[in-house]
């Protein structure tokens, strides 16, 4: 059951969620669709008592091709149009044609779909523009807040990869290295991978093997904690009850499910490791190589910082294994650089400066076994170093999986935006308590907005030095 639900999450949301959902019956509405300049296509939906804002969503990663969404899942989309919202979204047309990372067009595609609508669409003109958007659209709508200059007034980002595209390829990299070298004897394909579906996926598969033998060892599970640390895995399994904090051995257990539990089915992509390396081709295809790096990383210091260290030592000390040994042994022999161009090409497309420009209401779900929940963490200090903390407010939901709101939820938050951009603050709108009684309201789903504070982002490298292809020999620029 967990791992239906696991595989549910990885295909459904993360590739379905850019198909578009059919008008809700409980109102009155007008479908639309056309054409971008590069070939993409768009979809808009007007509801005959149309409020005024619209609702420019951004899907998440998944096949481009017919995939324009303007909504999450038919139910919000049912309940955003009953409310009065009009909708509209892309399919965005990458640039290699194909890649599913496709953030070199999305913003692109998004405003040129805006000003379509906007022109040719809506009866008037609009009262206040608001960007959505899921996952890898998470990380597009945090963007297009950045580049709004006068298009948008709030935004609203969901299970959003917001730590950025290098972020994002390094930390997994650094748990998949970790394995490879501490578990599998560097026998394991890392990087420069040619086919998502060949060999990306028969590298995961290796991964899912040497995850499924070290079970069978204390070391193997001291040893799998230390990478799932540097890879942000969640602690807290589909179907299990949340383990207690003291409780590292539980902790790492469900750690094993959330990422190697096989979801069981005829699909090649059965585990979070098979999707998580099945899509780092799309990402090298987008920018022209590979972003990603290991050389003059301090695998030592990465762990002293992470939230997920006190597991890691118990767990290290109830093997008898010498930790900082291990950790040693990674540092020295890490010796993986990225080519500057593909790093440049993330840097300028999939990477937010957090120089906010309109409000914006981040969500997550607290164990997050794809967008992991720490990347909201790491979002903030760059609002905060950007000098935009007062535009923006995250709230979080207790609940498993990636995306995985309630309808109700989505339209509490869109509802947030809506009043901190007329009421000009935020006071208490994005506070647990405020939410989820706007969430009751819509009687969508039983919300669980909680406080919450997510811990650090493991597995930062730090900046980029392209003499060396590695990290800056110092820790310069982190936080």
């Amino acid at each position: 059951m967990i791992g239906r639900t696991v595989f549910m999450a990885l295909v459904v949301v993360g590739i379905l969620a850019a198909i578009p959902a059919a008008s809700g019956a409980a109102t009155t509405s007008t479908s639309y669709t056309g054409t971008t300049s590069d070939g993409g296509q768009w979809i808009a939906d007007v509801p005959s008592s149309w409020n005024g804002t619209l609702l420019l969503y951004s899907h998440g990663f998944g096949p481009t091709t017919n995939a324009a969404a303007d909504a999450p899942d038919p139910n919000t989309k049912a309940a955003l149009l009953a409310d009065g919202y009009a909708l509209a979204g892309s399919s965005y047309q990458p640039s290699p044609p194909g890649s599913w990372w496709a953030l070199d067009s999305a913003l692109a595609d998004q405003f040129q779909t805006l000003s379509t609508v906007e022109q040719t669409v809506l009866p008037h003109s609009t009262t206040h523009v608001f960007a959505v958007g899921t996952s890898m659209g998470g990380l597009i709508s945090a963007l297009e807040d950045e580049h709004s200059n006068g298009r948008l007034q709030g935004a609203l980002t969901t299970c959003g990869i917001v730590a950025g595209g290098i972020n994002l390829n390094n930390y997994q990299l650094d748990g998949e290295y970790a394995m490879d070298q501490l578990l599998a004897g560097g026998a394991i394909q890392l990087v420069h991978f040619t086919n998502p579906f060949g060999d990306a996926l028969a590298a995961a598969n290796q991964f899912d093997v040497v995850a499924q033998q070290a079970q069978n060892t204390a070391a193997g599970r001291a040893r799998l904690a230390l990478a799932m640390s540097l890879m942000n895995v969640a602690t807290w399994a589909p179907g299990q009850p949340m383990p207690a904090l003291s409780n590292y051995a539980e902790q790492a257990h469900q750690q094993f499910l959330v990422q190697f539990l096989p979801a069981g089915g005829p699909s090649p992509i059965q585990t979070t490791q098979d999707f998580v390396e099945f899509g780092r081709p799309w990402i090298d295809q987008a920018s022209g190589g590979s972003a990603t790096w290991t050389k003059g990383v301090n695998f030592g210091l990465l762990l002293a910082e992470s939230p997920y260290a006190p597991e890691v030592i118990s767990l290290y000390r109830q093997a008898g294994l010498n930790l900082w040994a291990d950790l040693e042994n990674l540092t020295r022999n890490a010796n993986i650089t990225a080519d500057p161009a593909a790093v440049r090409s993330l840097e300028q497309t999939s990477v937010p400066t957090g120089r906010l420009q309109v409000p914006e209401l981040d969500m997550h779900t607290i164990s997050d076994q794809l967008v992991p929940v720490q990347q909201e963490n790491y979002y903030r200090h760059t609002v905060a170093r950007a000098g935009r903390s007062d535009l923006l407010r995250q709230a979080f939901v207790q609940r498993q999986l990636h995306c995985n709101f309630t309808p109700g939820e989505l339209v509490a938050g869109v509802e947030a935006v809506q009043q901190r951009v007329e009421t000009g603050h935020w006071g208490h709108l994005a506070d647990p308590a405020v939410l989820n009684a706007a969430a009751t309201a819509t009687n969508l789903g039983t919300p669980a907005f909680i406080p919450y504070e997510p811990g650090r982002l493991s597995g930062d490298n730090g900046p980029f030095d392209p003499f060396t292809g590695g990290s800056f020999p110092f820790p310069f620029g982190r936080w």
